[in-house]
Protein backbone atom coordinates (compact mmCIF):
# COMPACT_ATOMS: atom_id res chain seq x y z
CA UNK A 1 0.00 0.00 0.00
CA UNK A 2 0.92 3.63 -0.69
CA UNK A 3 1.85 5.76 2.75
CA UNK A 4 3.30 8.98 3.45
CA UNK A 5 6.26 8.80 5.98
CA UNK A 6 9.09 10.86 7.16
CA UNK A 7 12.24 9.66 5.97
CA UNK A 8 15.81 10.84 7.10
CA UNK A 9 18.47 10.89 3.76
CA UNK A 10 21.39 11.34 5.80
CA UNK A 11 23.08 11.00 9.32
CA UNK A 12 24.63 14.13 10.66
CA UNK A 13 23.37 16.82 8.33
CA UNK A 14 24.30 20.28 10.02
CA UNK A 15 21.44 22.07 11.02
CA UNK A 16 19.34 24.25 11.84
CA UNK A 17 17.56 21.02 10.14
CA UNK A 18 14.55 23.08 9.34
CA UNK A 19 16.53 24.32 6.57
CA UNK A 20 18.63 21.55 5.62
CA UNK A 21 16.22 18.92 6.06
CA UNK A 22 17.58 15.98 6.60
CA UNK A 23 14.20 14.42 6.68
CA UNK A 24 11.79 14.34 3.68
CA UNK A 25 8.71 13.93 3.74
CA UNK A 26 6.88 11.19 0.72
CA UNK A 27 5.14 8.89 -0.87
CA UNK A 28 6.32 5.29 0.50
CA UNK A 29 5.69 1.75 -0.35
CA UNK A 30 4.23 -0.73 2.47
CA UNK A 31 3.72 -4.50 2.20
CA UNK A 32 0.97 -6.11 3.51
CA UNK A 33 1.77 -7.41 7.31
CA UNK A 34 3.45 -10.57 7.30
CA UNK A 35 3.36 -14.00 9.81
CA UNK A 36 3.29 -12.75 13.60
CA UNK A 37 3.00 -9.05 12.19
CA UNK A 38 0.27 -6.20 12.13
CA UNK A 39 -0.49 -3.15 9.65
CA UNK A 40 -1.41 -0.42 12.01
CA UNK A 41 -2.73 3.48 11.19
CA UNK A 42 -0.55 5.62 13.40
CA UNK A 43 -2.91 8.03 15.38
CA UNK A 44 0.15 9.62 17.39
CA UNK A 45 3.84 9.94 17.35
CA UNK A 46 6.24 11.22 19.89
CA UNK A 47 9.52 13.41 18.99
CA UNK A 48 12.39 11.72 21.17
CA UNK A 49 15.88 12.50 21.71
CA UNK A 50 16.28 8.61 20.11
CA UNK A 51 15.10 9.60 17.08
CA UNK A 52 17.63 13.45 17.39
CA UNK A 53 20.50 10.89 18.20
CA UNK A 54 20.18 9.58 14.32
CA UNK A 55 19.52 12.99 12.95
CA UNK A 56 22.74 14.50 14.38
CA UNK A 57 24.76 10.89 13.93
CA UNK A 58 25.37 10.43 17.93
CA UNK A 59 23.60 7.15 17.01
CA UNK A 60 24.58 6.17 13.14
CA UNK A 61 21.91 3.53 11.78
CA UNK A 62 21.46 2.34 7.88
CA UNK A 63 19.54 5.27 5.95
CA UNK A 64 17.75 5.87 4.07
CA UNK A 65 15.15 5.03 7.30
CA UNK A 66 11.78 5.94 8.21
CA UNK A 67 12.20 7.58 11.83
CA UNK A 68 9.98 7.46 14.72
CA UNK A 69 9.34 4.94 17.54
CA UNK A 70 7.03 6.02 20.09
CA UNK A 71 3.64 6.24 18.96
CA UNK A 72 0.04 4.71 18.94
CA UNK A 73 -2.38 3.45 16.54
CA UNK A 74 -4.97 1.17 15.76
CA UNK A 75 -4.45 -2.46 13.92
CA UNK A 76 -6.10 -2.53 10.88
CA UNK A 77 -5.11 -5.54 9.08
CA UNK A 78 -2.89 -8.72 10.73
CA UNK A 79 -0.95 -11.20 9.12
CA UNK A 80 -1.17 -14.86 9.61
CA UNK A 81 -0.93 -16.38 12.58
CA UNK A 82 -1.82 -13.10 14.63
CA UNK A 83 -5.04 -14.30 17.25
CA UNK A 84 -4.17 -12.30 19.85
CA UNK A 85 -4.70 -8.40 18.53
CA UNK A 86 -7.85 -7.35 17.44
CA UNK A 87 -8.81 -5.57 14.24
CA UNK A 88 -9.96 -1.76 15.49
CA UNK A 89 -7.77 -2.30 18.90
CA UNK A 90 -5.15 0.32 20.27
CA UNK A 91 -2.03 -0.40 20.48
CA UNK A 92 1.14 1.36 21.48
CA UNK A 93 4.44 0.94 19.80
CA UNK A 94 7.80 -0.07 22.05
CA UNK A 95 11.03 0.67 20.81
CA UNK A 96 12.36 -3.06 21.95
CA UNK A 97 10.99 -5.85 20.44
CA UNK A 98 11.33 -8.68 23.13
CA UNK A 99 11.46 -12.20 22.08
CA UNK A 100 10.53 -13.74 25.38
CA UNK A 101 13.08 -16.68 24.52
CA UNK A 102 16.65 -15.30 24.71
CA UNK A 103 18.83 -14.64 27.85
CA UNK A 104 17.76 -10.99 27.41
CA UNK A 105 14.64 -11.51 28.04
CA UNK A 106 14.85 -14.19 31.07
CA UNK A 107 16.37 -11.28 32.74
CA UNK A 108 12.85 -9.99 33.43
CA UNK A 109 13.89 -6.09 31.54
CA UNK A 110 17.21 -5.85 33.31
CA UNK A 111 18.73 -7.05 29.83
CA UNK A 112 17.38 -6.02 26.32
CA UNK A 113 16.17 -8.72 24.37
CA UNK A 114 19.48 -10.27 22.00
CA UNK A 115 17.48 -11.02 18.79
CA UNK A 116 14.99 -7.21 19.53
CA UNK A 117 18.78 -5.49 19.79
CA UNK A 118 20.55 -6.91 16.76
CA UNK A 119 17.22 -6.13 14.65
CA UNK A 120 17.29 -2.87 15.24
CA UNK A 121 20.67 -2.51 14.85
CA UNK A 122 20.35 -3.41 10.98
CA UNK A 123 17.14 -1.62 10.13
CA UNK A 124 15.00 -4.67 10.17
CA UNK A 125 11.47 -5.95 12.07
CA UNK A 126 12.25 -9.12 14.57
CA UNK A 127 10.67 -11.07 11.65
CA UNK A 128 13.72 -10.16 9.82
CA UNK A 129 14.00 -7.69 6.61
CA UNK A 130 11.84 -4.42 5.80
CA UNK A 131 8.35 -4.17 4.47
CA UNK A 132 9.47 -0.43 3.63
CA UNK A 133 11.01 0.63 0.28
CA UNK A 134 10.47 3.76 -1.74
CA UNK A 135 11.26 3.96 -6.04
CA UNK A 136 11.63 -0.20 -5.56
CA UNK A 137 15.07 0.61 -3.11
CA UNK A 138 14.54 -0.32 0.59
CA UNK A 139 13.45 1.66 3.56
CA UNK A 140 15.17 0.74 6.86
CA UNK A 141 12.85 0.50 9.75
CA UNK A 142 13.70 2.64 12.82
CA UNK A 143 14.09 0.73 16.25
CA UNK A 144 11.11 -1.88 15.19
CA UNK A 145 8.49 0.92 14.57
CA UNK A 146 9.11 3.49 12.00
CA UNK A 147 6.15 5.68 13.13
CA UNK A 148 6.59 9.13 11.73
CA UNK A 149 4.14 7.93 9.06
CA UNK A 150 0.50 7.57 8.42
CA UNK A 151 1.10 3.54 8.89
CA UNK A 152 3.66 1.33 9.98
CA UNK A 153 3.84 -2.56 9.64
CA UNK A 154 5.03 -4.03 13.14
CA UNK A 155 5.82 -7.09 14.73
CA UNK A 156 3.18 -7.58 17.61
CA UNK A 157 5.99 -8.18 20.38
CA UNK A 158 6.60 -4.46 19.34
CA UNK A 159 3.25 -3.48 20.54
CA UNK A 160 1.09 -3.43 23.79
CA UNK A 161 -2.67 -3.53 23.53
CA UNK A 162 -4.49 -0.61 25.75
CA UNK A 163 -7.88 0.43 26.43
CA UNK A 164 -9.29 2.60 24.33
CA UNK A 165 -10.09 5.54 27.33
CA UNK A 166 -6.30 6.51 26.34
CA UNK A 167 -6.17 9.54 24.73
CA UNK A 168 -3.74 8.76 21.31
CA UNK A 169 -0.92 11.24 22.72
CA UNK A 170 -0.93 9.72 26.16
CA UNK A 171 -0.68 6.33 25.17
CA UNK A 172 2.03 6.88 22.85
CA UNK A 173 4.04 8.77 25.74
CA UNK A 174 3.79 5.56 27.61
CA UNK A 175 5.63 3.65 25.16
CA UNK A 176 8.79 5.26 25.57
CA UNK A 177 9.28 8.63 27.64
CA UNK A 178 7.24 6.89 30.48
CA UNK A 179 8.76 3.46 30.13
CA UNK A 180 12.01 4.42 29.90
CA UNK A 181 11.79 7.48 32.99
CA UNK A 182 9.22 5.73 35.13
CA UNK A 183 10.60 2.51 34.69
CA UNK A 184 13.77 3.44 35.92
CA UNK A 185 11.58 4.12 39.67
CA UNK A 186 9.34 1.37 39.18
CA UNK A 187 11.89 -1.57 38.00
CA UNK A 188 15.97 -0.40 38.16
CA UNK A 189 15.62 1.31 41.54
CA UNK A 190 12.70 1.84 43.44
CA UNK A 191 12.60 3.85 46.52
CA UNK A 192 11.45 2.70 49.26
CA UNK A 193 9.10 4.93 51.74
CA UNK A 194 10.83 7.91 53.12
CA UNK A 195 13.28 7.94 50.52
CA UNK A 196 14.09 10.86 48.24
CA UNK A 197 14.46 11.36 44.38
CA UNK A 198 15.98 13.12 42.55
CA UNK A 199 16.07 13.70 38.31
CA UNK A 200 19.06 14.86 36.44
CA UNK A 201 17.76 16.40 33.28
CA UNK A 202 14.61 17.39 32.39
CA UNK A 203 13.20 16.16 29.10
CA UNK A 204 10.40 14.10 28.35
CA UNK A 205 12.46 10.86 29.85
CA UNK A 206 13.29 12.66 33.00
CA UNK A 207 10.16 14.65 33.37
CA UNK A 208 8.30 11.29 33.25
CA UNK A 209 10.25 9.91 35.91
CA UNK A 210 9.46 12.94 37.40
CA UNK A 211 5.78 12.30 37.70
CA UNK A 212 6.99 8.50 38.65
CA UNK A 213 8.39 9.83 41.68
CA UNK A 214 5.45 11.62 42.66
CA UNK A 215 2.97 8.89 41.72
CA UNK A 216 4.82 6.64 44.48
CA UNK A 217 4.89 9.44 47.05
CA UNK A 218 8.00 7.74 49.05
CA UNK A 219 9.24 10.75 49.93
CA UNK A 220 11.32 14.52 48.85
CA UNK A 221 11.36 15.06 45.00
CA UNK A 222 14.13 17.17 43.68
CA UNK A 223 14.43 18.10 39.83
CA UNK A 224 17.72 19.21 38.11
CA UNK A 225 17.68 21.53 34.75
CA UNK A 226 19.04 24.28 33.35
CA UNK A 227 16.09 25.40 31.91
CA UNK A 228 14.08 27.63 33.87
CA UNK A 229 10.81 26.94 31.92
CA UNK A 230 11.74 23.24 32.88
CA UNK A 231 12.10 23.86 36.46
CA UNK A 232 9.10 25.72 36.61
CA UNK A 233 7.11 23.60 35.31
CA UNK A 234 8.56 20.35 37.53
CA UNK A 235 7.70 22.43 40.21
CA UNK A 236 4.02 22.74 39.32
CA UNK A 237 3.82 19.61 38.97
CA UNK A 238 4.84 18.78 42.72
CA UNK A 239 8.39 18.71 42.76
CA UNK A 240 9.69 19.84 46.29
CA UNK A 241 12.72 21.71 45.29
CA UNK A 242 14.23 22.42 42.00
CA UNK A 243 18.03 23.59 40.98
CA UNK A 244 19.84 24.90 38.31
CA UNK A 245 22.89 22.34 37.48
CA UNK A 246 25.40 25.10 38.02
CA UNK A 247 24.11 24.87 41.77
CA UNK A 248 23.78 21.85 42.48
CA UNK A 249 26.99 20.95 43.90
CA UNK A 250 26.86 24.08 46.61
CA UNK A 251 23.72 23.29 47.13
CA UNK A 252 25.47 19.98 49.09
CA UNK A 253 22.05 18.19 48.84
CA UNK A 254 21.97 14.52 47.96
CA UNK A 255 19.51 11.94 47.35
CA UNK A 256 18.87 8.27 47.97
CA UNK A 257 17.79 7.60 44.22
CA UNK A 258 19.10 9.48 41.71
CA UNK A 259 17.66 9.49 38.03
CA UNK A 260 20.41 10.25 35.23
CA UNK A 261 17.93 11.20 32.08
CA UNK A 262 20.10 14.14 30.52
CA UNK A 263 22.67 11.47 28.30
CA UNK A 264 25.19 13.72 29.28
CA UNK A 265 28.82 12.64 30.77
CA UNK A 266 28.57 15.62 33.05
CA UNK A 267 25.18 15.13 34.50
CA UNK A 268 26.04 11.86 34.73
CA UNK A 269 29.14 12.66 37.26
CA UNK A 270 26.60 15.68 38.99
CA UNK A 271 24.14 12.53 39.75
CA UNK A 272 26.59 10.32 41.19
CA UNK A 273 28.15 13.22 43.47
CA UNK A 274 24.51 13.90 44.14
CA UNK A 275 23.85 10.24 45.51
CA UNK A 276 23.24 10.06 49.33
CA UNK A 277 25.56 7.26 51.34
CA UNK A 278 24.17 4.00 50.30
CA UNK A 279 22.17 5.19 47.51
CA UNK A 280 21.54 4.36 44.07
CA UNK A 281 22.17 6.15 40.61
CA UNK A 282 20.03 5.31 37.54
CA UNK A 283 20.98 6.47 34.51
CA UNK A 284 18.65 6.11 31.42
CA UNK A 285 20.18 9.07 29.25
CA UNK A 286 21.88 7.65 26.07
CA UNK A 287 24.79 10.02 25.41
CA UNK A 288 27.40 10.00 22.27
CA UNK A 289 29.12 6.39 22.23
CA UNK A 290 32.92 8.21 22.92
CA UNK A 291 31.41 10.24 26.04
CA UNK A 292 33.68 9.66 28.82
CA UNK A 293 33.00 10.49 32.72
CA UNK A 294 34.74 10.42 35.78
CA UNK A 295 33.60 9.12 38.87
CA UNK A 296 35.65 8.52 42.22
CA UNK A 297 35.34 4.83 43.11
CA UNK A 298 36.57 5.78 46.46
CA UNK A 299 33.62 6.77 47.20
CA UNK A 300 31.67 4.37 45.74
CA UNK A 301 32.75 1.51 48.23
CA UNK A 302 33.26 3.94 50.98
CA UNK A 303 29.34 5.10 50.65
CA UNK A 304 28.19 1.59 49.68
CA UNK A 305 26.98 3.13 46.46
CA UNK A 306 25.71 1.77 43.74
CA UNK A 307 25.39 2.94 39.74
CA UNK A 308 22.57 1.24 37.85
CA UNK A 309 22.58 1.27 33.91
CA UNK A 310 18.73 0.87 32.91
CA UNK A 311 18.05 0.50 29.12
CA UNK A 312 14.02 1.00 28.62
CA UNK A 313 13.45 1.74 32.25
CA UNK A 314 14.30 -2.26 32.67
CA UNK A 315 10.40 -2.78 31.25
CA UNK A 316 8.99 -4.98 30.21
CA UNK A 317 6.75 -3.30 27.96
CA UNK A 318 3.78 -5.88 28.37
CA UNK A 319 4.23 -5.91 32.00
CA UNK A 320 5.25 -2.59 33.01
CA UNK A 321 2.57 -0.60 30.07
CA UNK A 322 -0.83 -1.53 31.53
CA UNK A 323 0.79 -0.18 34.92
CA UNK A 324 1.46 3.22 33.88
CA UNK A 325 -1.69 3.73 31.89
CA UNK A 326 -4.02 2.16 35.20
CA UNK A 327 -1.90 4.70 37.18
CA UNK A 328 -3.32 7.80 34.56
CA UNK A 329 -6.44 6.54 34.59
CA UNK A 330 -6.79 6.77 38.84
CA UNK A 331 -5.22 10.23 38.17
CA UNK A 332 -1.78 9.34 39.74
CA UNK A 333 -0.19 9.82 36.65
CA UNK A 334 -1.16 13.13 34.66
CA UNK A 335 1.06 11.99 31.46
CA UNK A 336 -0.56 14.69 29.18
CA UNK A 337 1.37 17.15 30.98
CA UNK A 338 4.77 16.19 29.10
CA UNK A 339 3.29 17.16 25.78
CA UNK A 340 4.23 20.06 25.08
CA UNK A 341 2.72 20.64 21.73
CA UNK A 342 0.89 18.93 18.69
CA UNK A 343 2.40 19.35 15.54
CA UNK A 344 1.82 18.09 11.55
CA UNK A 345 4.41 15.80 9.94
CA UNK A 346 5.87 18.19 7.85
CA UNK A 347 7.33 20.03 10.71
CA UNK A 348 8.93 17.31 11.62
CA UNK A 349 12.39 18.91 10.42
CA UNK A 350 11.48 22.03 12.76
CA UNK A 351 10.49 19.80 15.92
CA UNK A 352 14.69 17.97 15.71
CA UNK A 353 15.44 21.98 15.97
CA UNK A 354 13.32 22.54 18.81
CA UNK A 355 14.22 19.14 20.73
CA UNK A 356 18.30 19.82 20.05
CA UNK A 357 17.65 23.42 21.91
CA UNK A 358 16.12 21.97 24.78
CA UNK A 359 12.96 23.85 24.40
CA UNK A 360 10.60 21.14 24.11
CA UNK A 361 9.18 18.37 26.28
CA UNK A 362 7.24 15.70 24.13
CA UNK A 363 6.02 17.13 20.52
CA UNK A 364 3.58 15.12 19.35
CA UNK A 365 2.97 14.56 15.40
CA UNK A 366 -0.66 13.95 15.24
CA UNK A 367 -1.48 11.56 12.07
Amino acid sequence: MKITGAVLEEVGRPGPWAETRPLTVGELDLDDPGPGEVLVRITAAGVCHSDLSVVNGDRVRPVPMLLGHEASGRVVARGPGVSDLAVGQQVVMTFLPRCGDCAGCATGGRLPCVPGSASNTAGELLGGGRRLSRDGAPVHHHLGVSAFATHAVVDTRSVVAVEDDLPPDVAAVLGCAVLTGGGALLNAAPPEPGQSVMVVGLGGVGMAALLTALALGRGDVVAVDGVAAKRDHAMELGATAVLDPGDLASSGLRCDVVVEAAGNARAFESAVAATAPGGRTVTVGLPPPDAVAEVSPLLLVAEARTVIGSYLGSAVPARDIPVFAQWWREGRLPVEALVSSRIALDDVNRAMDELAAASALRQIIEL
